[in-house]
C-alpha cells in the first residue's frame, strides 16, 4: 500500500470499526489508519479479511487489531469493548458499521428475515454506541480531540428512500436515524459528537450483483446523476473527516454520500 496521503487529523486516537473486514469498514479502517488513527477491526466471520485489513493499517505504521464480535449479540459487544480497551487504553471514535440484508418480498418475509436484519443493522447499533458513550464519559477529556469522543453510524440512502422487498432492511436504517438524532440530542452537552453517514451506490460484496455486469451498472446508473458508483474509499475519506476537529461543530447529521442517488434522479426530467 503507498504511504498515507492524508494530513494526520486523527494521530494519537483509537477507533473501533464493526464489520471492518470487508467493503465499506474495512475502506473506512484504513481511511482512519491513514489520517493518524489506531484501530480495531471487528468482524462477524472473515478472520482472513479481518487480518488483511490489519496488516494493512499496520504497513501504515500503526497499531491495529482484529476481533471476532457479533453485534446483534450482548455479551459480543461487551467482550469487544474489553478487548479493544485493554489493546488501545481508550477508544476515541466508534464507526458503527457491522450492517447485513435478507431480502424478501414483505408478503414473504420470514419474522427471522426481519428480526436478524433488525438485531444486526439496530440493536447492535444501540448496543456499540452505548457501550462507547460510556467510555468516552469514564475516561473524560483527552488532548487529541476537541470533542470527548466520536461515533459515527453506518446508514443508508434507505433512510429517506423506501426499497421495496427490503422493508427489514429499510426499516432498521430509518430507525437508525432516530437513534442516531436522539443520542446525539442526548450527549451533545457531554461533547460527544454522533453523527450517521448515508452511502448510496458502493462497490461492495454485498451488492456485487447490482454492479459486476454491464447491464446491470449501467441500470444502476441511471439513479446516479453523478454518474458513477462509489468506492468504499468514498466512505472512508467521509467517516475520516466526520471524526476530525474540522467536523467539530457537527453533530446528529447524516452525511449522503450518494453521488446524488437521493436527489429523486426520475424527476430530472419533469417526472
Amino acid at each position: 500500500m503507498q504511504a498515507p496521503t492524508q494530513p494526520q487529523v486523527l494521530a494519537g486516537q483509537k477507533a473501533l470499526v464493526t464489520g471492518g473486514s470487508s467493503g465499506i469498514g474495512a475502506g473506512v479502517a484504513v481511511a482512519l489508519a491513514q489520517a493518524g488513527a489506531d484501530v480495531v477491526v471487528a468482524y462477524h466471520s472473515s478472520a482472513d479479511g479481518a487480518n488483511e485489513i490489519v496488516a494493512q493499517i499496520q504497513a501504515l505504521g500503526r497499531q491495529a487489531r482484529a476481533v471476532k464480535a457479533d453485534v446483534s449479540c450482548r455479551d459480543d459487544v461487551q467482550a469487544l469493548f474489553e478487548q479493544s480497551i485493554a489493546a488501545f487504553g481508550t477508544l476515541d471514535i466508534l464507526i458503527s458499521n457491522a450492517g447485513l440484508q435478507r431480502d424478501a418480498a414483505f408478503v414473504d418475509m420470514t419474522l427471522q428475515d426481519w428480526q436478524q436484519v433488525i438485531d444486526t443493522n439496530l440493536t447492535g447499533m444501540f448496543l456499540c454506541c452505548q457501550l462507547a458513550a460510556r467510555e468516552f464519559l469514564r475516561r473524560g477529556p483527552r488532548p487529541v480531540s476537541r470533542a470527548l469522543g466520536k461515533i459515527v453510524c453506518m446508514s443508508s440512502v434507505h433512510e429517506v428512500i423506501p426499497w421495496a422487498e427490503r422493508a427489514n432492511y429499510a426499516a432498521s436504517k430509518g430507525g437508525v436515524k432516530l437513534l442516531m438524532q436522539s443520542i446525539a440530542q442526548e450527549l451533545a452537552p457531554k461533547r460527544i459528537r454522533i453523527n450517521s453517514i448515508g452511502p448510496g451506490a458502493i462497490k461492495t460484496p454485498i451488492n456485487r450483483e447490482a454492479w459486476e455486469t454491464p447491464e446491470a451498472r449501467d441500470k444502476l446508473l441511471e439513479l446516479i446523476p453523478y454518474g458513477r458508483i462509489g468506492e468504499p474509499e468514498d466512505i472512508g475519506r467521509a467517516a475520516m473527516w466526520l471524526c476530525s476537529d474540522a467536523a467539530d461543530y457537527i453533530t446528529g447529521q447524516t452525511l449522503f454520500v450518494d453521488g446524488g442517488m437521493t436527489l429523486y434522479p426520475e424527476f430530472a426530467d419533469g417526472g
